[in-house]
């Protein structure tokens, strides 16, 4: 099988090199593990973590509770996102909720959800509020581009509502949906991780992460990082796929 290589591809890998040279530049201007350490003992330490034996309880207590954080707001903010795109009412009082939930700092909510959570609920509790925001919003949005005008010719012609559920609404709100899980994916990673940091359930990234920094293991901090990038992007190839498979549905 031959793989061929746009400028794209290889302006990304361009760009992956320069992010390795600085790495190893910083690594080499500061001459301490313990500040910046070589590129290649972090990716050595990448492979030794692989291979310890809590290693895939460690990633797949992560990965459940992001998709399951990912789960409850996908689900609140399809309810939500319908009703506040149908009805103009409900979108202005909803808005002041969503608005406030955006610009609450994750720290405030992780330290109120450490007394009012168990360790191993509070990246969830973060996941959700921290997705759901962008997924309301853009199912919302979605709405609001239907043309009414279709909708008031098929309610004319007494289209079944279903059938306009089905072949108006549904097309119009999925690139809206994919684009808000994509964005929700993104900051929702970041946000389970520092929950775990601080709440430090048993098994958890974060929790690898900050017994790491406690005792100065700075390749151990870099590699776990490295591998939450990695599951990130995993995800993100996923929903991009599925955005393709969408758009040719609602070609057809």
């Amino acid at each position: 099988m031959k793989i061929s290589l746009t400028k794209k591809h290889y302006i990304s890998i361009a760009s992956v090199v320069v992010m390795l040279a600085i790495w190893q530049s910083a690594a080499f201007y500061f001459g301490s593990a313990l500040i910046v350490p070589q590129p290649k003992d972090t990716f050595l330490t990448v492979f030794k973590l692989i291979g310890d034996l809590d290693f895939i309880q460690v990633v797949g207590a992560t990965v459940l509770r992001g998709l399951f954080g990912f789960f409850i707001s996908a689900v609140l903010g399809l309810f939500v996102g319908v009703l506040s795109g149908l009805r103009p009412n409900f979108n202005t009082f909803i808005s002041p909720f969503l608005v406030t939930i955006r610009s609450v700092p994750v720290i405030s909510l992780i330290l109120l959800a450490l007394i009012w959570f168990n360790p191993n609920v509070v990246p969830i509790f973060i996941a959700m509020l921290t997705m759901f925001p962008f997924i309301c919003t853009n199912v919302a949005d979605g709405i609001k581009s239907v043309d009414p005008n279709l909708i008031q010719m098929a309610n004319f012609y007494r289209v079944d509502k279903r059938k306009i559920l089905r072949c108006v609404y549904i097309p119009a709100i999925m690139p809206f949906i994919i684009s808000g899980a994509s964005s929700a994916m993104g900051i929702g990673w970041r946000a389970i991780i520092i929950g775990e940091v601080l709440s430090q359930p048993k098994y958890g990234i974060g929790t690898k992460m900050q017994s790491a920094q406690t005792y100065l293991n700075v390749e151990a901090v870099i590699a776990w990082t490295l591998i939450a990038i990695i599951i990130s992007f995993a995800f993100e190839k996923i929903i991009r796929l599925y955005e393709k498979r969408v758009l040719k549905w609602r070609a057809q």
